[in-house]
């Protein structure tokens, strides 16, 4: 190209010597004045966001930040703690097992969300939309449906209910509260024949809110990595405190299982 300074484009940062715009913003007048939900919003989204879309994403931030030292993220950050890297790389070590798997379930969920809300826009009702899909996403996938069923918290992830709570009471026109009664058909449409109902966990609560909030399903992976790197980050700053040396996942008196030739 020509002109270098084409080479990058962003309409997030203009910076000059001794200016910093933050979209439009110059950031002395952001310091002290935004906290840092509402600084996510616009460099994330763009703009200011309402009191209830900030209420909204700060609820689902604060609930995923951690899940403890069984979640792989956690103790891959404790574990490479204890191996003499610094505190980034600790942090980006956890960051970096958060995958499809472990870390991905919310933006699926959010994807899924939008294929029923697709139908509805059509004429189905909700629970009409979430037969079709979410059956048809059975049949494909397995039974296994993201944002639904946890192994630690049944028949009830404690923070499900207060973050569909958070959603409820929004009355600001530009929340898509069709998520939370979304959320609850797609948990009933799963446990249809069981004899307790399948918790709703915490990628499919955040989803309904991140969902609502119209923030496309990619992100919501990306402010679940940016929430529980909260997480990653104390315990990676606690295993530091705490010593240890090449600490592996087991303690040393136990052993895999070996299936080699004798």
């Amino acid at each position: 190209m020509s002109d270098p300074s084409q080479w990058w484009q962003t309409a997030i940062i203009r910076m000059q010597p001794g200016e910093i715009d933050i979209r439009g913003e110059p950031i002395q007048q952001l310091i002290g004045q935004i906290g840092f939900v509402d600084m996510i919003w616009r460099m994330v989204v763009g703009g200011t966001p309402s009191a209830e879309q900030s209420q909204v994403l700060e609820a689902a931030l604060v609930a995923a930040v951690d899940h403890g030292p069984q979640a792989p993220s956690v103790s891959a950050a404790r574990m490479a703690a204890t191996c003499g890297v610094g505190l980034n790389n600790a942090l980006a070590t956890g960051v970096n097992m958060l995958g499809d798997v472990h870390g991905g379930a919310g933006q699926q969920c959010v994807g899924l969300m939008r294929s029923v809300l697709g139908c509805v826009d059509q004429g189905a009702s909700i629970e009409q939309a979430v037969a079709e899909v979410v059956g048809a996403y059975q049949h494909q996938v397995d039974a296994f449906v993201p944002g639904f069923g946890h192994r630690f918290h049944r028949p009830l992830d404690p923070r499900a209910q207060p973050l569909l709570a958070v959603l409820a009471a929004t009355t600001d026109g530009a929340i898509d509260r069709r998520y939370g009664p979304v959320v609850l058909a797609i948990q009933a449409f799963v446990s249809r024949d069981k004899a307790t109902p399948i918790a709703i966990n915490i990628d499919g609560a955040t989803a309904a809110l991140y969902g609502a909030l119209g923030l496309a399903p990619e992100l919501a992976r990306g402010m679940f990595c940016l929430s529980r790197s909260v997480g990653i980050l104390a315990h990676a700053w606690e295993q530091m405190q705490q010593g240890g040396r090449n600490k592996g996942p087991l303690p040393p008196e136990y052993l895999w299982t070996y299936t080699g030739p004798d």
